[in-house]
């Protein structure tokens, strides 16, 4: 399978001085139809390490930084400060699932699906577009306003609007956090389902460490030392 993301020895530090804590990437090699989860104690920098990945934050320094299957040069890009460039590449190879949805509220939930099409200046739905309303159950909310949708449908829409401009990389922070266990689980099989059936490559932070194991994913688990978070890749999560 082809590399949609590529990262070798990446870091970025917060704050300065006596304040300074740093997260550390050793390695990541994200393969088409591949999810990795990104798990570890809250406020290690697992959020940290979504902005980097996601082109919201330059790292302190970076060996290799590669993405999409033509492998643009990310690190590059970073180092010629380039932003305009950066923000394109953001806006149309990933895309972003947060905790609390991020969902237009004066838009439909069909516009706000189809905003990020919109804004790339995309003809038509897309073609996941209707596979993906009807994994996951859309269709009939689709002329509804967030406020009158449950945590869970916003979610569901949330992701719709990841895959909507169909990416190659989805970055999902905390997707289930605010969803009981059944719900969880369920959005956990939706998302996986479309991932691999597309062939789009997804990085999921995640404190549900239970469900993370139940679906057997490979795992970027924390390891906090003095001053500074390490993650590295374990085939699955251990619990013990």
């Amino acid at each position: 399978m082809a590399s949609t993301l590529h990262i070798h020895e990446l870091y970025v530090q917060r704050g300065e001085g006596s304040q300074a804590y740093g997260v550390y990437l050793p390695e990541l090699d994200l393969r088409e139809g591949q999810i990795i989860a990104v798990t570890g104690e809250s406020g290690c920098g697992k959020s940290t390490l979504l902005e980097c990945l996601g082109l919201l934050l330059a790292p302190g320094r970076v060996g290799a930084f590669t993405l999409g299957r033509t492998g643009i040069d990310i690190k590059a890009l970073l180092a010629s400060g380039n932003q305009s460039a950066l923000a394109a590449i953001r806006a149309r190879h990933l895309g972003f699932m947060l905790q609390t949805g991020g969902l237009l509220p004066y838009l439909t939930v069909q516009e706000n699906i189809l905003l990020p099409r919109k804004l790339l200046g995309l003809s038509g739905q897309g073609a996941s577009y209707a596979p993906t309303l009807s994994a996951l159950d859309l269709a009939p909310l689709l002329k509804k306003r967030p406020s009158m949708l449950s945590i869970g449908e916003r979610q569901r829409v949330a992701f719709a609007r990841a895959l909507a401009h169909e990416p190659q990389v989805i970055l999902a922070d905390e997707p289930t956090a605010s969803l009981d266990p059944v719900r969880a689980q369920k959005l956990f099989e939706l998302f996986t389902h479309l991932v691999e059936k597309t062939g789009i490559s997804a990085v999921v932070v995640s404190h549900d460490w239970e469900l993370v194991q139940r679906f057997g994913l490979e795992c970027m688990h924390a390891q906090v030392n003095p001053n500074e978070t390490c993650f590295t890749l374990r085939t699955t999560l251990d619990l013990s």
